[in-house]
């Protein structure tokens, strides 16, 4: 089970950023490349409490879901619609230089992984109270749909 806090796991991801182009062909879903770069910056500021975030509403077996979709060993589902504060094409940051805003999102991944941590993690948006464990195996798993719907 990878955990982006862990340095292997955490080096497969950059690497496999480094790949992605701002051209890179979608696999599914509305985002471009540009627009899940930053849509990834801001799900990790939201984590760290450094981005706006609001608690979505109903999910009564928020439980289950949240320990189905970190740690059943199957893929995420595509076309999951994307918290509006971490939409680009709503309240999510818009892209600007890609080469930037890749920088930014690598620099945010060291931050979000280093010990000991400076920031609190805050609830997540469904799965609300999460362990440091959850919150690494989340990073990982999202960072890793997004990469895989770029074919990276």
């Amino acid at each position: 089970m990878k955990l982006l806090n862990e340095p292997k796991s955490k080096q497969e991801i950059l690497e496999r950023l480094r790949a992605v182009r701002p051209d890179s062909p979608r696999r599914w879903g509305r985002m471009n490349a540009r627009q899940m770069v930053c849509h990834l910056s801001d799900s990790f500021l939201g984590a760290m409490g450094e981005r706006p975030t609001q608690v979505a509403p109903g999910y009564l077996a928020r439980k289950l879901i949240k320990w189905v979709a970190l740690y059943v060993p199957l893929p995420w589902p595509k076309g999951v619609p994307t918290r509006p504060e971490f939409d680009q094409e709503l309240g999510g940051t818009p892209p600007s230089d890609f080469g930037e805003d890749l920088r930014s999102l690598q620099v945010l991944i060291e931050r979000y992984t280093e010990q000991p941590r400076v920031f609190q993690f805050r609830p997540h948006p469904i799965f609300l109270e999460m362990t440091e464990r959850d919150w690494m195996r989340w990073g990982y798993l999202h960072t890793h749909h997004h990469l895989r719907q770029f074919g990276a």
